[in-house]
């Protein structure tokens, strides 16, 4: 693929995008939020500590979880200010410990270790390729959206590679090339929802879910495969939507595209042939992951020898191990195809070159941990205050008395979700600063933490394409202005607006009949959730 020129900053917009693009712009990065969530939490505290907040409920257990105090059968949270002298000692004597026990941080690290192999031997940018190479002019639409929502495991490759690519064809075959781009972006970022396996996102995701769902079953264990029917039904309610828009809205809207597959064209989509050595290490990625799930395969089902199986839990109990294994098993996965490609196309001559691009992934993640570090404490010091089991509580009991059916709660969640995706980018960013209420609260109304995930990572998809502020926005804008200089953003915006607009119907209508038909979401993850112990409120 060439270099994308670079281009020059689009002339100020007028109106609501406008708006939302210079008011977006004013907030700062995501970790800096953080620091100031966790002055306001600080205050908070203290008031509610000195005004005596507090929620009980009944719970029949014999062991009060952490931070709530068991009494004649009532469970009971009070605040606690974080300014006492307990919570001071706690925060700077805990520090290390606080962020080294936050479990979305080493699921990532694992997870990217193995995926950062895969990224740099070029084995994901070389599936991409191959996939879209000889698609018919006629499926070229539903393959890129397809291969789009798939495309989420390969993170910045999507990106960087996919769409760059799909407008490369789209040109190729006498379509215009925007219209490439714009239904490559709506199946990478506007789909970020959909996918066929889980992945990195699951994990990641999951992660802050499992703190959040522990302040009210501290038992709780994340399940990465607890969305895996939602998003691959998502998969299947996108692509025709994306292949109606692309086809009947946006293409007649752009016209005939006015150029040819001229030497300079034709040049250029040759480089992303793939190579007969990238061939030979895709066959070897192939066998090399038939291995991993072979292997872990046999150690859940060989007679006599069942590490992956608990078999003195009966019922979804006994794949609890094999779920947990899933982190360790993407690693695996990632890395072993990754070496195998390597090792196949060249780029892998020796264990040295191996551990290098897993410390290449790792340096990547820089940004990630100084985030992480404040996300983390913002999570802790809400459960030292008790102010995320007393809001929970409280609030379901708002909520029960209002009588609102399971599928508007989740609603609610899907549009704040949107809302702030507006203006904050990063999913994990939002998750792990709304997970901490929502979930343990929705808990208490009998929905699932998975249910509560899924609502909220399907209104995290759509608003991506709608905002100027989402980080590669600014990407998608320069490989458009390759093809068409005049390219602005309100002109990227108005051709994204159709998918967007789709998707959330989709997307909302998709939300609200999951919930009401009670459909599994994934492997033993259900729409409604029912605590251990019977928690009640009052």
């Amino acid at each position: 693929m060439s270099d994308v020129a670079p281009s020059p900053e689009p002339a100020p917009t007028k109106g609501f995008l406008a708006a939302i693009e210079r008011l977006g712009n004013k907030l700062p990065e995501p970790a800096i939020i953080f620091v100031w969530l966790i002055f306001a939490l600080m205050l908070l505290s203290a008031l509610g500590a000195a005004m005596g907040w507090q929620a009980s409920l009944a719970y029949p257990g014999d062991k009060a979880p952490q931070w709530g105090v068991l009494e004649d059968g009532r469970l009971t949270f009070v605040a606690h200010s974080l300014f006492s002298e307990e919570n001071i000692q706690r925060l700077f004597t805990e520090m290390p410990r606080t962020l080294a026990g936050f479990a979305p941080l080493g699921q990532v690290l694992v997870i990217v270790m193995g995926a950062a192999v895969a990224e740099r031997t070029g084995l994901l940018s070389a599936l991409i390729r191959y996939s879209l190479r000889d698609t018919p002019r006629a499926l070229l639409t539903p393959t890129v959206a397809l291969i789009g929502m798939v495309s989420h495991h390969a993170s910045d490759a999507a990106y960087v590679v996919f769409i760059p690519l799909a407008g490369l064809l789209y040109a190729a075959v006498g379509r215009h090339p925007l219209v490439g781009i714009a239904a490559a972006f709506a199946a990478v970022s506007g789909g970020f929802v959909g996918n066929i396996t889980p992945g990195q996102t699951d994990v990641l995701l999951f992660g802050f879910t499992q703190e959040a769902a522990r302040i009210i079953d501290p038992t709780w264990t994340m399940n990465p495969l607890g969305n895996w029917w939602f998003i691959l039904a998502a998969v299947f309610v996108f692509t025709p939507i994306i292949w109606f828009v692309t086809d009947r809205i946006i293409e007649p809207r752009m016209g005939a595209w006015g150029g040819e597959a001229d030497d300079e064209l034709k040049a250029e989509l040759a480089r992303s042939a793939v190579t007969d050595e990238e061939r030979r290490g895709l066959r070897w990625a192939g066998i090399a992951a038939l291995g991993v799930v072979i292997a872990f395969a046999a150690l859940a089902l060989w007679p006599g020898y069942t590490p992956l199986i608990d078999e003195t839990q009966t019922g979804p109990a006994q794949l609890q191990p094999f779920y947990g294994a899933l982190i360790a098993g993407f690693m695996m996965l990632f890395l072993a195809s990754g070496i195998a490609f390597g090792i196949g196309n060249g780029t892998v001559k020796n264990a040295r070159d191996v551990i290098g691009k897993m410390a290449e992934g790792v340096r990547m993640l820089a940004p990630y941990v100084v985030f992480v570090f404040f996300a983390a404490h913002f999570v802790a010091m809400f459960n030292w205050s008790r102010l995320g089991p007393i809001a929970a509580i409280n609030g379901a009991e708002v909520l029960r008395a209002m009588a609102l059916p399971a599928p508007l709660l989740l609603m609610s969640v899907q549009a704040f979700s949107s809302i702030l995706d507006l203006f904050i980018g990063s999913a994990a960013a939002k998750w792990s600063a709304l997970a901490p209420v929502v979930v343990p609260m929705f808990m208490l109304l009998g929905i699932s933490p998975e249910m509560t995930t899924a609502a909220y990572r399907m209104g995290d998809s759509y608003t991506n394409i709608m905002t100027p502020l989402m980080s590669y926005f600014p990407l998608v804008l320069a490989f458009c202005r390759r093809w068409d200089k005049s390219v602005g953003v309100g002109s990227l915006l108005a051709l994204m607006l159709p998918y967007a607009l789709s998707f959330m119907a989709a997307g909302i209508s998709m939300t609200l009949l999951w919930a009401a038909l009670d459909l599994p979401l994934g492997p033993h993850a259900q729409v409604h959730y029912t605590p251990p112990a019977t928690l009640t409120a009052p």
